[in-house]
């Protein structure tokens, strides 16, 4: 399948049923609200997929299942979170091997990788695969910074197409572009500033809330696109306390539990992770009901030119 990396492209939540199993039919409920409303894209095996947790066989069915699922409506793209090259190849296989038509690669975990490190890393990976593979840029979080100069050198490998933009920076908008014009796609990765980086150029989302406020998402993202810049506002001034959830370190937590509010999830998370109780629980259900409660009337937005 050929796609760009545009739109909006949820980072999925694998459900779980109480005795730690997946759950296919809560995964498929969520994901069909994902097509619904709209999404260009699906990404397993992110952090909100809790891919550290999972076996490579329920990755595996995960894909296959999704695959299956979106019936070719959409591109299922997995993830790549590994702390060793041989590990990230391995990945790699698996995506094409189990029908993945792409793949996000995080730079190596649990090592901080200086430029010539991070360079060859992605390049290996990327040359090893046809598939197109977006970078994920995340200092805050896995504190390595894929720079203007990795990405200069990176522009030699035709397939990396993409870039998570999660630097929490939103001037890094503008100085990719700068440098790179349409080389490669950008796609806004942190919730609180999707509309900012919309406006800047950004061509897409990976969303965090998104799997539990998909129409909401998608239609901030054609509202910018379109121009309806007063209209995506007032959506995204309503979404705000929601999308906080997205950037705190119990996100998983925080947006299952917006998703078995929302009706389509469930809040079992896997060990380590444990599911919320006492006064945590009960501040971040105020917020979640309240948003729900508020919920705007959408204006229709599927039919925007973007």
């Amino acid at each position: 399948m050929q796609f760009e990396w545009k739109g909006v492209f949820p980072a999925i939540t694998t459900k779980f049923t109480a005795d730690d199993q997946l759950d296919l039919p809560l995964f498929e409920k969520n994901l069909q609200a994902q097509l619904d409303a709209g999404v260009e894209g699906i990404i397993l095996g992110g952090t909100l997929g809790e891919a550290s947790v999972l076996s490579t066989e329920e990755k595996e069915t995960l894909v296959k299942f999704a695959i299956e699922k979106v019936a070719g409506k959409v591109p299922v793209v997995l993830n790549i979170a590994e702390g060793s090259t041989k590990e990230a190849l391995q990945q790699a296989v698996f995506a094409k091997q189990w029908g993945a038509q792409g793949i996000m690669i995080l730079p190596p975990m649990r090592y901080k990788s200086d430029h010539r490190e991070t360079v060859t890393y992605f390049k290996t990976v990327a040359d090893s695969t046809d598939l197109p593979v977006m970078i994920y840029n995340n200092p805050v979080d896995y504190k390595i910074d894929v720079t203007l100069d990795m990405f200069e050198d990176l522009t030699v490998c035709k397939n990396i197409t993409g870039i998570k933009e999660s630097t929490r920076d939103v001037t890094n908008i503008t100085r990719l572009i700068n440098r790179f014009g349409d080389r490669y796609k950008i796609l806004c990765g942190v919730d609180t500033l999707c509309l900012e980086e919309l406006v800047l150029g950004a061509n897409g989302i990976v969303a965090g809330l998104v799997c539990a406020f998909p129409r909401e998402t998608v239609a901030i993202y054609r509202l910018v696109k379109a121009g309806h810049i007063a209209e995506a506002i007032a959506i995204y001034r309503w979404f705000m306390p929601l999308l906080e959830l997205d950037i705190h370190p119990k996100l998983v937590q925080y947006i299952k539990l917006a998703e078995k509010q929302a009706g389509i999830g469930s809040e079992y998370v896997r060990a380590p992770r444990l599911t919320l109780v006492g006064e945590e629980r009960e501040r971040i259900l105020q917020t979640i009901d309240q948003g729900i409660a508020t919920r705007p009337i959408l204006p229709e937005y599927l039919h925007l030119s973007v």
